[in-house]
């Protein structure tokens, strides 16, 4: 009989149910060297987090975290909530001996997630980040090319990451919009993705410099944290995080890189686009056509060279084996399902699953280095 481990999920929001759907649907498609059981779900209403156990599958649920962390019967601690809480919850999840999985960022601040790698290193456990867009398989032939030497030396990268959905200046002050929860607006949120697939294909980010602006200075409270006296819509609140980010980056071997991350590009849902340019060739990946990767050769023959696309569908690409036949196209929750498979297979192994907290770190040093940039309005040295 396949070994198992006991999950416990903190949070039930839009990334618990993108887990939770990862950990029913690895061990049919997958069959990783540990089977997962959904052990317990937690979060602090507990009308809300008792529906939610029962709609996506949990046996038991907790509405404290502290209990659920202490629980003898959790193995693994998956962490879905708001940056705020990450550092708290993984520091004692660590100290408890329990594995940690991390949605992204690691957390709100450099100093926080130097000390969450700190704790899982004294605790002996395993840990691991979710930056979910490696797992596209797109995205894992990308990389494949480029370790090949198909591409050459690498001389550019630039990357979109664009959404709309804050356009709106009537839409509320949601845990996104606030520093103490959100740690960075567009730039943490999404950006984050963005500087995690570069260091991920071209390598590690040396220096940086950029801008940043918040369009939308308040918004109307939402009904949540008005209390009961506030008349609806009375009270708004002050936006503390960017709206819109920009930067400038230089890479150790040499490239030059330029990236964008905003929740106001009116029209764009789930724009993250890269392109890689090098010197025998170019990848383009855009994340609205996650099945798809551009590519272009200078090696083609000169009446044959122009950007192709590849249906990245076949059973010989990254994870498709496991799925459906040639051009039934994946989505956005598989790349879940293939970051639990992963973590799966590492821990049956021993080893430490990628990437771990100690890349999360090092994205974190990109993102507060841009945001030291910003307030010295120079460039600024990404610490070690």
């Amino acid at each position: 009989m396949r070994r198992t481990i006991n999950i416990g999920l903190v949070g039930y929001g839009f990334m618990g149910r993108a887990h939770s759907t990862a950990y029913r649907q690895v061990c049919p498609f997958f069959r990783p060297g540990l089977k997962p059981v959904m052990k317990a779900i937690c979060g602090r209403n507990e009308a809300a987090v008792r529906q939610a156990a029962d709609s996506l599958g949990w046996q038991t649920y907790e509405t404290s975290w502290e209990q659920l962390v202490n629980r003898e019967d959790i193995d693994l601690i998956d962490i879905c909530t708001p940056g705020g809480s990450h550092r708290d919850i993984a520091v004692a999840a660590a100290e408890a001996g329990k594995h940690v999985f991390c949605e992204k960022p690691l957390a709100n601040s450099l100093g926080e997630a130097k000390e969450m790698l700190a704790a899982v290193e004294a605790a002996g456990v395993k840990h691991m980040v979710n930056f979910n867009y490696r797992r596209v398989p797109a995205v894992q032939l990308a990389k494949q090319l480029i370790d090949e030497g198909a591409i050459g030396e690498i001389r550019h990268w630039r990357a979109v990451y664009l959404q709309d959905w804050i356009v709106d200046p009537q839409f509320p002050l949601v845990w996104r919009l606030r520093r103490e929860e959100a740690g960075s607006g567009a730039l943490g949120d999404i950006g984050a993705h963005i500087v995690d697939l570069a260091r991920f294909l071209v390598g590690e980010i040396t220096d940086v410099v950029g801008m940043s602006a918040t369009f939308i200075k308040e918004r109307p409270l939402p009904i949540d944290m008005m209390g009961l006296t506030a008349a609806a819509g009375a009270q708004r609140g002050k936006v503390t995080v960017d709206d819109g980010a920009a930067f400038l980056a230089h890479f150790d071997k040499g490239a030059i890189g330029t990236f964008e991350a905003t929740r106001f590009a009116t029209g764009r849902k789930n724009y993250q686009r890269f392109e890689i340019n090098g010197s025998r060739g170019s990848l383009v990946f855009n994340l609205e056509r996650m099945n798809e990767l551009q590519f272009y050769s200078l090696d083609d023959a000169p009446h044959f060279q122009g950007f192709r696309t590849v249906l990245v569908t076949e059973s010989v690409h990254p994870y498709v084996s496991a799925w459906w036949p040639p051009g039934h196209g994946l989505g956005y929750e598989h790349t879940f399902t293939h970051a639990v498979a992963d973590l799966l297979n590492a821990l049956a192994k021993d080893r430490m699953p990628q990437p771990d907290f100690a890349e999360g770190v090092r994205v974190q040093a990109v993102l507060e280095a841009v945001e030291e940039s910003w307030a010295q309005k120079k460039w600024v040295q990404v610490k070690e």
